[in-house]
Order: structure tokens, then C-alpha cells, then sequence
């Protein structure tokens, strides 16, 4: 029986989910995974952060690998870094800040601010107090870029996390067609996107022909 605790999403899983829903279903639903270079470069620079840990700076605390949950969108996972700014307004005397670390800039910014907005909803939860905004940390470029957690923000992340629900309740892997996004993917050799789109080609083009011939003619 499945329990309540292994329906919930991970945030990873947003990130693969806002790349490739294939993807996101190959890694959270059947459980496939192979590294490339690029993969590995990501997890090495993880690495760095991923111990848990804390340290105090000038004007802030701050948290390394902290667990995070939301209850109501049922997620779960981790944040690299959450910094504690001081706020006289909040319960604890401070506000949550989340700050992501990437590899490099993407062409793309969805799926991190998406990841992002997902941690904030999370801290809300947890603290009690707004995130009106994060940053992402380009390790390549070693800068850190301020995003805005607003209301549009917060609905694409609210309907991405309710998507990935909906492909782990199906239990299935959608069929994608072949894109130019899939030569940077890690999974293609796993995926064979041209293989299965082409078979689901073929099984709608078979059921068009039967659709299209006269019951009379065969009977």
C-alpha cells in the first residue's frame, strides 16, 4: 500500500519536470538515472554546499542543505543555502532568504526560478512569514541574481507541482517528440525519444485508418 509520505514531489523533480516532463517521469517514476560531464560538474559544485552546516556573516545568518516540507502542496526537499536576515516583524526575530546554486546561467530561467519558488513556499510554511524574494548563485560566473517571488511565479510553481503529482499518481512515462533540448539531456541514450515518437506515430496513424474505414465494407 502506498503510503502518504511517497506521494509527495520532490523539488528536484521541478526542475526535470520544467525541462521534460519524459524526463521527470523516467527519473521520479521509474527510477533511471546516468551522468554525463554535465550532471557531474553540477553535483560537484553541490558538493560544496551540501554538507549541513551553518555560519554567521555581517547582517546574517546562514544554513547549509536545510530540509524543507510544505504540507500543503505536499513537497519535499532540500535547499542548498537559506540565509536569516533580521526582521523585527517576524516570530523569530528573522526572515528566510533561499538562495540556489547552479552550475552556469541557463538560456532559461523557469525551471530555477520555479525550484526557487518552491523552497519559499516551503519556508513560508515552515516560519510563518512571507518570502517576497531568493536569488539564484551562477557558480560559472560567480554571481548571484535577485528574483522576485511574485504572484505569477507562485501560480506556475503551484501548477508544476500539481502536475508532478498527477505523473506519479499515472505511474507512467509520456511519450515527447525528439527536440533540440534532448542532445544536452544526460537520460537520452535511456530516453530514445526518437524511438518511442516514432511508435506512438505510427499507433495514432493506425487508428486513424480503422477510424476512417466503413463499418459496411467489412461486414
Amino acid at each position: 500500500m502506498t503510503s502518504a509520505r511517497e506521494t509527495w514531489v520532490a523539488l528536484s523533480a521541478l526542475q526535470h519536470l520544467l525541462f521534460c516532463e519524459r524526463q521527470a517521469a523516467l527519473i521520479h517514476v521509474e527510477q533511471l538515472w546516468r551522468e554525463d560531464v554535465r550532471t557531474a560538474t553540477g553535483r560537484l559544485l553541490h558538493d560544496r554546499v551540501d554538507l549541513p552546516g551553518h555560519d554567521a556573516r555581517p547582517g546574517r545568518r546562514v544554513e547549509r542543505a536545510v530540509r524543507l516540507g510544505c504540507e500543503r502542496l505536499r513537497l519535499v526537499g532540500r535547499a542548498d543555502l537559506v540565509e536569516y536576515h533580521p526582521e523585527a516583524s517576524s516570530p523569530t526575530g528573522w526572515r528566510p532568504y533561499p538562495v540556489e546554486v547552479k552550475r552556469a546561467k541557463r538560456k532559461s530561467l523557469e525551471a530555477d526560478c520555479v525550484q526557487l519558488c518552491a523552497q519559499a513556499l516551503c519556508l513560508e510554511e515552515m516560519h510563518g512569514v512571507p518570502v517576497p524574494e531568493g536569488a539564484l548563485f551562477h557558480g560559472a560566473q560567480h554571481r548571484r541574481q535577485v528574483i522576485v517571488l511574485d504572484a505569477r511565479l507562485r501560480a506556475r510553481t503551484e501548477e508544476a507541482v500539481a502536475r508532478m503529482h498527477e505523473l506519479l499518481a499515472r505511474g507512467s512515462v509520456p511519450v515527447v517528440a525528439r527536440a533540440p533540448k534532448c542532445e544536452s539531456c544526460s537520460l537520452e541514450p535511456l530516453c530514445l525519444p526518437h524511438v518511442t515518437a516514432g511508435q506512438r506515430r505510427a499507433s495514432e496513424h493506425l487508428r486513424r485508418m480503422v477510424e476512417l474505414v466503413d463499418p459496411k465494407e467489412v461486414s
